[in-house]
This record gives C-alpha cells, structure tokens and sequence, in this order.
C-alpha cells in the first residue's frame, strides 16, 4: 500500500510525523508512509496544526481542505487533502517532493 491514497474527494496522505525537530520539512518515505518532520513540539495539539498549515501551504490548498483523519495523538496519522477540490496524486507527490 502507498502512502498517497485517491478517494472520490481527494487524496489520503498515510504519514509518519516526528515532532520537535530542528526544522519543519519532508523527509521522504518511512516503509508505508511518507516521514514529515515537524519544527512544533508535541504539546496541546501545536504539532497537529503545524503539520495542517504545513501541507496546506506545499500543496498550495487552503487550511479547510487538509482534515487530520487519525492519529491525532500518535506519530502515525493520515491526513485527508481535497475537501473543495479533489487533488491530482501526482501533483501532491510533485508538491511534496516525493515520487
């Protein structure tokens, strides 16, 4: 299973999140998921939220579209893209600087 899933509505990202990181940025894939480090702590849902704004902005969406699915207190997430629009998977991958 890849970690870019296309729905009717848009694209399921499968994530793996590391908060508390130097800096906010891709890594890359981490075995059936794609690795984001994130430069918030892992406190009161700031690591949440950075991760949203974060892909919101790479994928170019507005806040509204990217909705955290799971994980919301595990480093294990899926996040969903495309609520007004639904996403190419490969512009996402393309965005996101990953193939």
């Amino acid at each position: 299973m890849s970690w870019l899933v296309a729905t009717p509505d848009g694209v399921v990202l499968r994530l793996h999140v590391q908060p508390g990181a130097r800096r906010t940025e891709v890594v890359g894939r981490h075995g059936e998921a794609l690795k984001i480090r994130l430069a918030a702590p892992p406190v009161d849902g700031k690591a949440n939220a950075c991760l949203l704004a974060f892909l919101a902005e790479r994928l170019g969406v507005a806040k509204s579209q990217v909705l955290l699915v799971s994980g919301e207190s595990s480093r294990a997430k899926r996040v969903k893209v495309g609520a007004g629009g639904t996403p190419d998977p490969a512009h996402v991958r393309q965005r996101l600087g990953v193939g």
